[in-house]
């Protein structure tokens, strides 16, 4: 397995993948970003598209939503764009493939998962002409994660231990990760309007995304969940029949926020909302492809690091660069096991949505939505 598709910064990522894209011979459109990279270079989401405009099905590989990782979504991209196999199995006429490289290129090249605004583009997906989500339980720990020292102290960690006593863990990650409007130099920050991302993406969405009837989409995220497995999130309607049709494409173990089941929290303003948003007439089928890297706490601990050191730019540059190294490291494992592992299972993956896309377009019958909900939970009972 070939993994020189990996890069050490955006910009080599970038040009690993305008490369890719000029050896199929794609046409790149590059919406190019106000501001430059951390070493000057032009930012920019590029996404190139294989396959006819008007093409029923098409199938999205996003990278780089949340910045930093994009270092493991460019590699995926780059990765299926160099393989001759794949690249025949796609061209069918009904089928179009669009790769759109980092949904976040500042981030990307500063090393952040948050765009120049400091927002999680995650969680700005909303409605923002409607009262913005209020979100009480963050403000309740919102000292305690970002103290006035870093390392922080030992009776904010405490504090935040204590709260997952009372009130459990989850409901302490989603307080921290669900989106908040409060703070704008705070952690897992919403926004208050539209980010440069968000409109750019809406903008290739209503050029590439009104035409079809049907769209697989798979976002790749890092950070959360064990080392090196790729956890396969629905996102998307809650609706059984749609639930039931993404277990049948990726298989019985994906999981969902909503019904508690994975590692990620309920979310606001996720990016599944602007698709549905935006290409109405679509069935849509969403799989966020999430891979771990650390636990849990050591990923925290890095987000607290690196917002206080955003909040505080006169550090000194040995600790600058010390908490920059991890963050890095909480969302970017650089060893050739963990890399091959994100390749294998994004493959599989793909082949599926590639394989979904290729069935009759219909709705489920409520008794094969049935049976696929009674298979997921026969597999949980033995997990």
């Amino acid at each position: 397995m070939n993994l020189s598709c990996f890069a050490q910064s955006y910009a080599e990522a970038r040009q690993k993948f305008l490369a890719s894209c000029a050896r199929r011979g794609l046409a790149v459109e590059s919406h190019v970003h106000p501001l430059p990279g951390r070493d000057g270079e032009q930012l920019a989401i590029d996404v190139a598209r294989l396959g006819a405009a008007d093409a029923a099905n098409l199938l999205v590989l996003s990278s780089g939503c949340h910045g930093i990782e994009g270092f493991c979504g460019s590699a995926i991209q780059i990765d299926r764009l160099d393989d001759d196999a794949w690249f025949a199995a796609c061209q069918r006429g009904d089928l179009a493939l669009l790769y759109i490289h980092a949904l976040n290129p500042y981030g990307f090249s500063w090393e952040r998962r948050v765009t120049q605004e400091n927002v999680d583009l995650n969680r700005n997906f909303q409605d923002f002409a409607a009262p913005l989500a209020d979100n009480p339980d963050y403000r309740a720990v919102a000292k305690l994660l970002l103290p006035e020292r870093c390392p922080p102290t030992l009776a904010s960690t405490l504090g935040l231990y204590g709260y997952a006593l009372r009130y459990g863990r989850k409901a302490l990650q989603a307080a921290i990760s669900r989106g908040q409007h409060g703070d704008p130099r705070g952690l897992f920050f919403a926004g208050t309007e539209p980010t440069w991302s968000n409109r750019q993406l809406r903008q290739i969405l209503r050029q590439h995304g009104r035409q079809c009837r049907r769209i697989g989409w798979i976002d790749v995220h890092t950070g959360l969940g064990p080392s090196g497995y790729g956890e396969r999130i629905y996102k998307g309607r809650q609706e059984p029949a749609d639930i039931a049709r993404a277990r049948q494409w990726w298989g019985p173990q994906v999981t969902n926020s909503a019904e508690g089941n994975s590692a990620s929290s309920e979310l606001n303003g996720t990016l599944d909302l602007a698709v549905l948003n935006e290409c109405a007439q679509a069935q849509y089928n969403g799989l966020t492809l999430e891979y771990g890297t650390q636990p849990g706490l050591k990923v925290l601990t890095a987000l607290r690091a690196e917002q206080w050191l955003e909040n505080r730019p006169d550090t000194d540059a040995a600790t600058r660069a010390r908490i920059k190294a991890q963050l890095r490291a909480a969302f970017y494992v650089e060893t050739d096991a963990w890399k091959r592992q994100v390749l294998e299972q994004a493959r599989e993956v793909l082949e599926l949505t590639r394989q979904g896309l290729a069935t009759p377009l219909r709705a489920l019958h409520q008794s094969e939505s049935q049976a696929i909900a009674e298979q997921y939970s026969g597999m949980r009972a033995r997990s």
